[in-house]
């Protein structure tokens, strides 16, 4: 049986550039910008590209595109670069005119996103402007996932995985370049910011082309809205991006609700999802892009016993990647807060509540993760609908949260809200996955997470103490945390292995192995 280790291993490798020059880019935002009402209103711009974003791009479009693309290719050749065609043209005219209409009405738009900016309207014209030069980063982005769904098809990983790395760098180097250039002006250097955003969404999908058609890919002229493949992709695609348009109103709303809190509320918050998304891209999207093409071909090929062998090593595997780093980051958050952001404008205060936010995040990183590869499975049999069940009552469970919590945990409340409704969205779709791969033995898993958690607890309680008598002697100096951060954080490593062994956690061992496995 196919190993999907190695697969794995290319995209987290991949992915770890993108997610080192990512922390890269929010220090020198931080650096650059702090918190202030600019960076509110930059965040609040960029996020309304983002809600699209997820609506139009990667995970909906390859939920749906990769396993009817798998069917093509299976076929011809030909056929499986027709469909591709199809799809590429639609997302070029589709979201190429959403982007138009959006640059068009940003004033309205960003109104509503950022209601509570209304209140200060230099800040929210400020938001309105931002959002027209942010607006084509959905177009270019959405092209980019079109790439990386037909990179994975082809069992390509690294390209795709590293793209975004691309948009890292030219988000790094613009505003830097245009930061003097604004001030020198008397305008906001922010917009460098923003322009940055738009050019490293156009690279990241460019970057992916050579790729595309090294690997036989051949562009055509093709839009045919009845092609019996494209509805097929549609029926998928419909389900996922209403469930996902579902969860993009659940941040659309959070959003409206954070404009009210205390101004920086909505860039703390944002500064500590972006250290999230570490462990999370590295690891979580890692396993759920290499294992849907898997479960794809292995549905196709009527195995059900081998898809729940794949399904159930898949998964360990995430709790394996996630539960310790997870932890982990959650024990450090304060010094890895510092170590990141707290350069020029960026405050210990604002380090402070960034790391709150981040502690909070964190319990959700690896039940996030484990959902992207629940939902491979019933992406690969090509239902989207229970997914989308699933994600309409996680957003219903998030929103009531969001809505008792917010008054007495202020911004705490929204990462504390997410990290609980992703338990219960996982939860549901858990109790419906024997409809699709039979009855399954979970106890396993169960114990198996349960193990990775206390391990993971205690270690990371051993390497934080380390930490805290390592700083008291030798100062709070920025290297004086940074090599007691390195080194305890690498000792709770350590300890989490020589726990494993001890406890009997075979599959830990044999991970290492398939990892390092050429």
């Amino acid at each position: 049986m196919e190993d999907i280790a190695r697969g794995v291993r290319s995209f987290t490798i991949g992915t770890t550039i993108s997610r080192i020059l990512g922390l890269v880019r929010e220090q020198v935002f931080a650096s650059l910008f702090g918190s202030s009402r600019s960076t509110d209103a930059f965040n609040a711009a960029f996020r309304i590209p983002n809600l699209l974003r997820d609506l139009f791009a990667e995970t909906s479009l390859s939920a749906a595109f990769v396993p009817v693309l798998t069917q093509e290719k299976a076929k011809s050749k030909q056929k499986e670069n027709l469909l591709a065609s199809n799809i590429f043209n639609t997302l070029l005219l589709v979201v190429g005119a959403v982007t138009v209409l959006g640059m068009i009405f940003c004033r309205p738009v960003a109104s509503v996103v950022a209601m509570g900016f209304s209140q200060i309207p230099e800040k929210l014209a400020l938001t309105s402007s931002l959002t027209f030069i942010t607006f084509p980063f959905l177009l270019f982005v959405s092209l980019a996932a079109w790439a990386m769904s037909y990179h994975n098809t082809e069992g390509s990983f690294f390209i795709p995985s590293v793209a975004p790395a691309f948009f890292n760098v030219f988000s790094i180097a613009v505003p830097l370049a245009m930061f003097g250039w604004y001030t020198a002006r008397g305008g906001d250097p922010i917009f460098g910011a923003a322009i940055g955003v738009t050019v490293g969404g156009l690279m990241q999908f460019l970057i992916q082309v050579p790729g595309v058609f090294r690997r036989g890919y051949r562009y055509r002229f093709y839009l045919n809205w009845r092609d019996p493949q494209f509805k097929k992709v549609m029926a998928l695609f419909v389900p996922v991006a209403i469930g996902l348009a579902g969860s993009r109103i659940n941040v659309f709303v959070n959003t409206i609700l954070v404009s009210y809190q205390a101004e920086r509320s909505m860039s703390w918050l944002n500064y500590a999802y972006r250290i999230m998304h570490l462990p999370l891209g590295l690891f979580g999207m890692a396993v759920g892009a290499v294992a849907l093409p898997r479960f794809s071909r292995l549905v196709i090929e009527n195995k059900r016993e081998e898809v729940q062998v794949a399904f159930k090593d898949s998964l360990k595997m995430v709790f394996f990647l996630t539960v310790p780093s997870s932890i982990l980051i959650a024990f450090f958050s304060h010094p890895i807060t510092r170590l990141i952001y707290q350069h020029g404008r960026f405050t210990s205060a604002d380090t402070l509540a960034v790391s709150q936010a981040l502690i909070l995040y964190t319990l959700g990183i690896p039940f996030i993760s484990a959902l992207r590869n629940v939902a491979s499975v019933f992406y690969a049999h090509q239902d989207s609908k229970a997914p989308m069940y699933a994600s309409f009552i996680s957003i219903g469970v998030n929103v009531v949260l969001n809505l008792s919590l917010m008054k007495p945990l202020g911004f705490l409340a929204f990462p504390l809200s997410a990290s609980i409704a992703s338990v219960v969205n996982i939860w549901v779709l858990v109790r419906w996955l024997p409809k699709k791969i039979g009855a399954i033995e979970l106890s396993s898993i169960y114990s198996y997470f349960l193990k990775l958690a206390i391990i993971s607890g205690i270690s990371g309680g051993l390497g934080f103490a380390g930490f805290k008598l390592t700083v008291a002697h030798s100062g709070y100096s920025f290297f004086a945390v940074l090599v007691a951060t390195i080194f305890w954080g690498s000792a709770s490593l350590g300890f989490f292995y020589l726990g494993c062994r001890l406890s009997g956690i075979k599959e830990v061992e044999a991970f290492i192995r398939r990892f390092l496995k050429k």
